[in-house]
């Protein structure tokens, strides 16, 4: 369906299905060896899409003349035979076993890190003053191993303890103290020698299969002027029963003290154990690529702002072998998001009358490594982000066919939302908000850079009301992906998939982002936003 009467609806025809396919099919192909940074793959991926930007008629996006933004960072490789051990006061051990008991690597440049060092449970790691809540409540945890829970501290409600209280941590939604990043960044602060989460999968959204692709590679840092040496030695997961093993050496329940975590009085607790890690790294400084195309904007007023739309060409790589398949090809992710961004490039490149103020193309590097090529965009910018309107992200396109819905992870934060549901409307569509706040989607790609900047940032799902299926089959879908597919060599191009859905949605997204580049005035952070002081 296309959107009816939008301005400039005429250019929204040249979206093709047929085009996105085959770029998907390329990007995610066996020759490109899963797109992993500093790799084949990437020298193969960056060439290509800078080719079809090119095809498509966007010009260099990089003032120097180039396609190409240089992310310079420092790739480290933990030898895969670590191991970490527990032990306790009278001699008893307990011996994790590398990716299938714990995952732990530095961003210290080092080729070493050697720790011998008590443990602290401090809950859920969490010091978030607007909720009255410090996990650590003056525990020194300097030299210290802590171990943490994933997700925010799960408060339940006092009147339905089956539910989350609301009024705490947004209740079901993750706020960013829920996010492992801040708890490694939380654990530096407090100078912890390691961080270790223990995983569960029910609040982390995604199987122990997940943190273990995503960790036991070379893992990438952007470079810094203190080689990593603010970070904790070692920052890592353990699973469940590795972490109810160790509570139990301790002579603790872990369920007892889960509740407890759960609670504003929680107090940390030395369990009393040592744990011991020695990590060997493989160090190697590398250069990669964002690729950025422009199309120019037409009003010599307002031609030197920008709308940004965003996707991640990289992917895994090449890593543990499953069902006779090393090759992790990210066709969802996100090669969809590549093949998708050409498409609305070419479409707005098209529309009458053309966009007023210019629109960025940046296809970033080493999302999947911790976004960090959003993450130097946004600190090195080629344009002011001040004069970046808005910023539109595009991971993992909907392959299953059209919708009734679209979803939009963080709706509410800004008036960019408004936008999204005016044109959705021309589509017969409503917008509705992310079905699985708990998961805490706004914190995991490309978008969240850029809103931590300042500039309004949408990060749009797909819908989960699917034209011609039974309620319920959106969402046991995505489930099916999440489980079977996610971050796994299956996440190939499938029989069943149906891009009319996909097709719909980049006409979605490029009307709006068109919206936003005619407008007369920027979006902006909507009130209670924690990204509104940051943009003033």
């Amino acid at each position: 369906m296309a959107i009816a009467d939008a301005p400039g609806g005429s250019g929204w025809n040249r979206i093709n299905t047929g085009r996105l396919l085959e770029n998907i099919k390329v990007l995610s192909s066996d020759e490109y060896e899963g797109r992993a940074p500093a790799s084949k793959g990437e020298e193969l991926a960056t060439a290509y899409v800078e080719d079809q930007f090119k095809k498509v008629g966007l010009k260099p996006g990089n003032p120097d003349g180039t396609y190409f933004q240089s992310v310079p960072m420092v790739g480290i490789h933990a030898d895969p035979g670590a191991q970490l051990v527990f032990s306790d006061s009278v001699g008893k051990r307990e011996t994790l076993k590398f990716a299938d008991d714990f995952v732990a690597f530095t961003r210290r440049v080092q080729p070493e890190i050697n720790i011998d060092a008590d443990v602290v449970f401090v809950g859920y790691g969490v010091v978030a003053p607007e909720y009255h809540w410090d996990d650590f409540k003056g525990v020194d945890v300097k030299g210290k191993v802590i171990v943490v829970l994933i997700n925010d501290p799960q408060v339940p409600d006092p009147s339905d303890p089956s539910k989350l209280d609301e009024k705490m941590f947004k209740g079901r939604a993750m706020t960013y103290y829920g996010r492992w990043t801040y708890k490694f960044e939380e654990a530096a602060a407090k100078g912890a020698v390691a961080c270790l989460i223990v995983h569960q999968t029910h609040t982390a959204g995604y199987p122990w299969g997940v943190v273990r692709s995503s960790n036991t590679g070379e893992q990438f840092s952007l470079l810094t002027a203190d080689h990593g040496m603010s970070r904790c030695a070692a920052e890592g997961w353990i699973t469940l029963d590795k972490a109810k093993a160790l509570f139990a050496m301790a002579g603790k329940d872990f369920d007892a003290l889960e509740k407890s975590a759960a609670t504003p009085g929680f107090h940390p607790v030395d369990l009393g154990v040592k744990a011991s890690l020695g990590l060997r790294n493989t160090i190697r400084n590398i250069n990669s690529k964002n690729i950025v195309g422009k199309l120019e904007g037409s009003d010599p007023q307002v031609r030197n702002e920008y709308v940004i739309y965003t996707a991640h060409w990289d992917h895994l790589g090449i890593g543990p072998e499953v069902n006779g398949d090393k090759i992790y090809h990210g066709a969802v992710d996100n090669a969809s998001g590549v093949a998708g961004l050409v498409e609305v490039a070419d479409a707005l490149g098209h529309m009458q009358p053309p966009p007023r103020r210019s629109i960025l193309f940046l296809s970033v590097t080493a999302e999947e490594k911790g976004l960090l090529g959003s993450q130097y965009y946004a600190e090195h910018p080629l344009y002011p982000l001040a004069k970046t309107l808005a910023e539109i992200n595009m991971d993992g396109l909907n392959v299953l066919g059209r919708t009734k819905d679209i979803e939009l992870v963080g709706l509410g934060q800004s008036t960019l939302d408004d936008v999204v549901k005016v044109v959705a409307a021309d589509q017969g569509r409503v917008v509705k908000p992310d079905a699985e706040p708990e998961k805490g989607f706004y914190f995991r790609s490309d978008h969240f850079n850029f809103a931590k900047q300042g500039v309004p940032a949408l990060d749009p799902n797909s819908g989960v009301e699917f034209i011609g299926k039974p309620e319920g089959w959106g969402l046991k879908m995505r489930d099916q992906y999440t489980s079977e597919d996610y971050h796994k060599p299956s996440d190939k191009i499938k029989p069943y998939w149906d891009l009319g859905g996909a097709s719909e949605d980049l006409q979605l997204l490029g009307e709006v982002g068109y919206r936003v580049a005619n407008a007369k005035a920027f979006p902006v952070w909507n009130a209670g936003s924690e990204f509104k002081a940051k943009r003033k």
